[in-house]
């Protein structure tokens, strides 16, 4: 019994010691600090065929380019989740973006860029093709009110998002003449404020 109480009391005493209180105050390393709840992340994939001719190899890489730097800006401000397939189709005008998650490029190359990729990606998510989209934008201003907080945080107490035909503006980039790198982030995080609104 004397004995138990004997180890006992060191063991309190060297729990109890500097080495253990130091180790115990130092701050945990900064990864374990700022762990991050698991968002969702958009992910794509290009529809290719087997042997590509020169035209459709050299869209796939610009398309490829443009794709992966879109992705990475919504992933990066965004928790944004959508699986989206990316076909190249040269009887597309332009190009076009569905809510079932596809999106095609047309032949000319000019919008195969990270602009248009990212106007896109918004249709795939619900900008002018979701049911949310016709209650909050249908009467030509978005009614949501934290994408109109957002927005009026960027350019004013008096700033509104208008609507019409499917787009947004601003910040929908709707033409390349819109873009710039602010510009795509303030995009991304309009659609993600969308998106909490009821997209």
């Amino acid at each position: 019994m004397r004995h138990t109480a004997t180890v006992a009391a060191l063991a309190a005493v060297l729990l109890a010691g500097p080495g253990i209180a130091q180790a115990a105050s130092q701050p945990a390393p900064a990864s374990t600090q700022q762990t991050r709840v698991a968002a969702a992340s958009i992910t794509w994939t290009l529809q290719r065929v087997a042997n590509p001719t020169a035209d459709q190899q050299s869209a796939y890489n610009q398309i490829t380019s443009a794709m992966n730097a879109a992705v990475a800006r919504y992933n990066n401000l965004s928790d944004l989740g959508k699986s989206i397939t990316v076909q190249y189709v040269p009887g597309v005008p332009t190009a076009d973006g569905n809510i079932n998650g596809t999106i095609r490029f047309g032949s000319n190359r000019s919008y195969m860029n990270e602009r248009t990729a990212l106007h896109e990606i918004a249709h795939t998510i619900g900008v002018g093709t979701s049911s949310g989209w016709s209650r909050l934008g249908s009467t030509g201003t978005w009614t949501g009110g934290q994408a109109t907080a957002l927005v009026r945080q960027f350019d004013g107490s008096s700033a509104k998002i208008s609507t019409g035909g499917g787009h947004f503006w601003p910040y929908g980039l709707n033409y390349d003449n819109e873009f710039s790198n602010t510009n795509a982030d303030r995009h991304v995080r309009i659609v993600a404020a969308m998106v909490a609104d009821g997209l």
